[in-house]
């Protein structure tokens, strides 16, 4: 005769392999794989891309392009974005300006690093070694979100590097108490929840997404969404996401703004979800020579939501920093 004991340990047994059939088989229908990096260079590559090494382990997508004797700008994407978010100012802006695109490690067709290390000061230190790598000694610099707050980082660090700076929606001001992190910080940190990330990641996910970071609905396009989703299958990229999220920490020098000096623009979507438009004011109390440009209708991604309105304020402050970094002419 059977015990209970038994019958209920058999039962156990049946559910315990029951869900394991089942997370098998949503594992087997959700599994989105990485894709070659051949395969994504082909795509997303130009004949402008460079794939510049920094140092063994870091190897960093670049493009450089424009007048080789116009003003540097370098400018610096957001999280999870990559370098093709600033083509539309690129293309607008090469006639008279060298604009120096690049993907910071575990982004775009730039992969994952050694040291894990995916840190606001970690890419910091890669926008100061491909500086060196090019030569630069003075440039203009902007960022989008999490790009607008490695410039700032980067300003402070070398303000006599840094003729003007643009910060485009970006991230820096302290996250006040007792709110909410992202969920992808949270899925992050949950140790089931972020294996699950790694290798599940839906493109309705990316799509979804997408649509609410932006305001300006017509530019989440099919192409636009595979960009996105597509590159963050990049090898090894979704795994470091998932380690530059579960290690973010806010930086601490923010008080170092008011230092700055050079002239700034602060430009923001008004409907920004993201980092909502009342960080702007924050980021002008603290900047003693900024000027604020607010777009409506527009939220966190001005460059490719509105290329020519976010551009227009841009223009006068890189003429201004173009002449005051051209000597005068002899007066022989």
């Amino acid at each position: 005769m059977t015990s209970g004991k038994t019958r209920w340990g058999k039962r156990i047994g049946i559910g315990t392999a029951a869900l394991a059939v089942l997370l098998g088989g949503l594992f087997v229908a959700g599994r989105t794989p990485d894709i070659p990096v051949a395969v994504l260079r082909a795509k997303y590559g130009s004949p402008a891309s460079r794939y510049i090494t920094l140092e063994p382990g870091l190897t960093i997508h670049v493009r450089d392009e424009g007048r080789r004797d116009g003003l540097p700008l370098i400018l610096l994407h957001g999280s999870n974005a990559s370098l093709h978010t600033w083509e539309p100012w690129v293309a607008a802006l090469k006639d008279q300006y060298r604009v120096i695109t690049f993907d910071f490690p575990a982004h775009g067709l730039s992969g994952p690093v050694p040291s894990r290390d995916y840190s606001g000061d970690a890419y910091v230190r890669v926008t100061e070694k491909l500086v060196a790598h090019l030569g630069l000694h003075r440039f203009a610099l902007g960022g989008n979100s999490m790009g607008g707050g490695i410039a700032w980082r980067y300003a402070v660090a070398h303000p006599e590097q840094v003729a003007a700076l643009i910060l485009v929606d970006a991230s820096g001001k302290p996250v006040p108490q007792g709110s909410k992190p992202p969920l992808g910080f949270y899925l992050a940190r949950t140790p089931l929840l972020r294996d699950i990330a790694a290798i599940i990641t839906p493109r309705s996910l990316m799509e979804t997404s997408f649509k609410q970071s932006v305001s300006v609905q017509a530019i989440a396009t099919p192409a636009m969404i595979d960009r996105y989703w597509e590159l963050l299958r990049y090898p090894g990229n979704r795994q470091a996401t998932i380690d530059r999220f579960g290690s973010y920490s806010p930086p601490a020098n923010t008080e170092k703004l008011r230092s700055l000096s050079m002239p700034a623009l602060i430009l923001w979507g008004a409907e920004d979800k993201l980092i909502p438009v009342s960080v702007a004011q924050w980021f002008s109390e603290m900047l003693p020579n900024a000027r604020v440009a607010i777009l409506d209708g527009v939220g966190h991604i001005p460059m490719e939501e509105a290329p020519e309105r976010a551009l227009a304020p841009v223009l006068p402050l890189l003429e201004a920093a173009a002449k005051a970094e051209t000597p005068p002419l002899s007066a022989d």
